[in-house]
């Protein structure tokens, strides 16, 4: 058994270690399959002479590094700040090493096993964060960008985009209106994208639900882009258009709805340019 290390900033070989552990144990959570956090904690201890409870609080501080990289974090380890410059370094050779695991950090497929998957709760949407990215956190934000992630994975669009046609399509039927759950369109399937929104639906009375569908597998604050036909559309159109934010979609689908305008519930901020002749 090693000495306890105490009062020293970790190593860049002891943060590898536990960065290595951590996402060993998120892969096996993901997939559900069973780890005991405190042998983790012992077998480090016993590489690296930390306390177990410093272990503990080093895997936490992983976990809020993932919150800012639209990364599902282990729950059970509740993300803890303050963590220093080597930890986001570390977390950064891993992804760099190993880029699928940001790319697809679940593997990306829609849940199994669930009786009624077309059945989602909508929750109240989150408060905009006002604090800007934390200093250290800036250039792996920017490498590993999540909005970037999700923009670029059309699979998850795709299966977002299905599970919202679904749920609204079984809204309506046990709403006792399906003859407008028959009339629910999927859009950007069918039409192809460019529309400003992805389904048509309706709400009781019949009045249009135009959808845009966003899809994430980090947490709910994981943010996104919107084209500026999105946008556009989203002025045009405010009594109709919609977003349906789903998240955590790796493991649990969970959403809520925002609608305009836009820029009283989310932070808009310019992301391309178009450069004409």
């Amino acid at each position: 058994m090693p000495d306890e290390v105490t009062g020293s900033d970790w190593t860049d070989r002891e943060v590898d270690l536990i960065v290595a552990d951590y996402f060993d144990m998120h892969g096996k959570w993901l997939r559900g399959e069973p780890f005991i956090k405190a042998h983790r904690h012992i077998a480090l201890h016993q590489l690296t002479g930390r306390s177990e409870k410093s272990v503990e609080r080093k895997h936490q501080n992983i976990s809020a590094v993932l919150v800012h990289l639209g990364i599902p974090w282990i729950k059970g380890y509740a993300p803890a700040a303050n963590f220093q410059r080597a930890l986001v370094d570390g977390v950064q050779r891993y992804l760099t090493a190993r880029s699928a695991i940001f790319e697809s950090p679940a593997a990306i497929v829609a849940p199994a096993g669930l009786a009624e998957p077309e059945s989602l709760f909508f929750e109240a949407p989150p408060m905009p964060r006002l604090e800007p990215t934390p200093a250290p956190l800036e250039r792996i934000v920017k490498k590993f960008d999540p909005a970037l992630r999700d923009a670029r994975n059309r699979a998850l669009g795709r299966q977002g985009e299905e599970r919202i046609f679904l749920h609204e399509q079984a809204s309506l039927r046990v709403a006792g209106r399906a003859d407008l759950a028959r009339a629910v369109r999927w859009v950007s399937q069918e039409d192809g994208d460019g529309a400003g929104y992805d389904i048509r639906s309706f709400d009781l009375s019949g009045r249009e639900r135009l959808i845009e569908v966003k899809t994430t597998v980090g947490q709910s604050t994981t943010p996104f882009f919107l084209s500026e036909n999105e946008r556009a559309f989203a002025e045009e159109r405010p009594d109709a258009f919609r977003i349906a934010r789903l998240y955590d979609f790796a493991r649990q689908p969970r959403a809520f709805e925002l609608a305009p305008p836009l820029d009283k519930c989310v932070m808009l901020r310019a992301a391309t340019w178009r450069a004409e002749f």
